[in-house]
């Protein structure tokens, strides 16, 4: 029985992490045990610990409730707690997700301890290491042994940045094997579309039409933190919405909740409380989020994964970044970088609106990644296993 530790700690990372447990599950729990470690790094239940049940994701084993901090503190004492867990589980591998703190604390200490180390997203590059993200995707890639990459773009940035392109039976972490697999987000987008329509009723609760409101997310810290850049968001949400005369859907981040008051000007703040096709609502569920962005007219986030999401449900989208690590999207036309540009976003909103195709190519796979992730897994870390013939998309 192969014994895998997956890191958590972020609701995108659980998120992600469904596809594998339902791929564990459905295919291979004759195969593979997997222990959940959450490391507490999104510690509101609203945004964390809810997802566990409506995602059947099987509950945490250990929960490190590490909270908020600085990255330096919020990291360290990660790695503290992820250390003590691998020395008494003893795990065959240990699997990450993504970008954040808590990845960077498993892969640190996964590689202190000669843990294999499993990077699901690898590859991805915003080539911008100022943003806390790129550094710790950077570091993750370089220290795992399967790196799983979900695009094509992902796959060439490993291997223009020296990784070895033949896979081995026994690969280590000076010697990994790269993929292009597919993406489990798009695993979960296909297989929850179905389910939210079953189990989600806020269309009907905020009497909301198909393609007939914009959905909006922000909460990236340089966009919360910062004034002046909050502010041009915020002015032209306000002055699109009654220029369109078109609804704007804000699920505004516990984040972004606490510094909208402090960091907008007292007229600014006063124009978006009081307009009302501005409907700031709290964070909504997994779920209610797909059923959101399944019927927006157009999406505007600061999100990796929003961004994605807008694009398995062919919505076009507006990034509130100056760079961005899915570079497919932006140039398919998909998607448009317009950081926090009030003239830019602007010009994009109304374009888009006016655009009647907009072409959204398959580039995240066939809704099939984690089956295969699960399998090559196995084939390497449990060479005796009966493994999964699903084929990795492009060599």
């Amino acid at each position: 029985m192969l014994k895998i530790l997956t890191i958590i700690g972020a609701r995108p990372q659980i998120i992600k992490a469904a596809a594998l447990s339902r791929a564990i599950r459905n295919n291979f729990s004759d195969q593979i045990t997997e222990i959940i470690v959450h490391t507490g790094q999104h510690y509101d239940a609203a945004m964390s610990l809810v997802f566990f049940d409506e995602l059947e994701i099987p509950k945490p084993s250990y929960n490190l409730n590490v909270g908020s901090g600085s990255h330096g503190r919020q990291t360290a004492s990660m790695l503290i707690g992820i250390e003590e867990i691998l020395e008494s589980e003893k795990p065959d591998c240990m699997v990450v997700y993504g970008d954040t703190n808590s990845t960077l604390a498993g892969a640190i200490a996964a590689s202190k301890m000669h843990v294999p180390l499993v990077h699901i997203e690898a590859g991805l590059r915003s080539f911008n290491k100022a943003m806390p993200e790129e550094i710790n995707r950077i570091l993750c890639d370089h220290v795992s042994t399967l790196l799983f990459s979900p695009t094509k773009a992902g796959y060439a940035n490993l291997v223009k940045e020296g990784f070895k392109t033949d896979k081995s039976k026994h690969p280590v972490a000076d010697a990994p094997n790269i993929y292009h697999c597919g993406d489990v987000m798009f695993d979960n987008s296909v297989y929850f579309a179905k389910v939210a329509e079953k189990k989600t009723s806020i269309l009907q609760t905020l009497n909301l039409q198909t393609s007939s409101f914009i959905l909006a997310t922000i909460h990236r810290n340089n966009n919360t933190d910062e004034p002046e850049r909050l502010s041009a968001i915020f002015e032209s949400f306000n002055s699109l919405s009654v220029q369109q005369k078109i609804p704007f859907i804000i699920p505004l981040h516990p984040r972004t909740s606490k510094l909208l008051e402090k960091n907008l000007s007292p007229g600014l703040y006063a124009e978006i409380m009081a307009n009302s096709l501005l409907k700031i609502i709290p964070p909504v569920s997994f779920l209610e989020m797909i059923a959101l962005e399944k019927n927006a007219r157009l999406i505007i986030t600061d999100s990796g994964g929003v961004q994605k999401e807008a694009f398995f449900f062919e919505k076009p989208c507006i990034i509130l970044r100056a760079q961005t690590e899915w570079v497919e999207l932006v140039e398919c036309g998909a998607a448009k970088l317009a950081d926090t540009n009030f003239e830019i976003i602007t010009s994009t909103f109304n374009s888009y609106l006016n655009i009647n195709s907009i072409n959204f190519p398959p580039l995240f796979g066939d809704g099939k990644a984690a089956e295969f992730i699960a399998g090559e897994m196995l084939a390497v870390f449990a060479a005796k296993s009966e493994v999964s013939t699903i084929q990795p998309l492009s060599k």
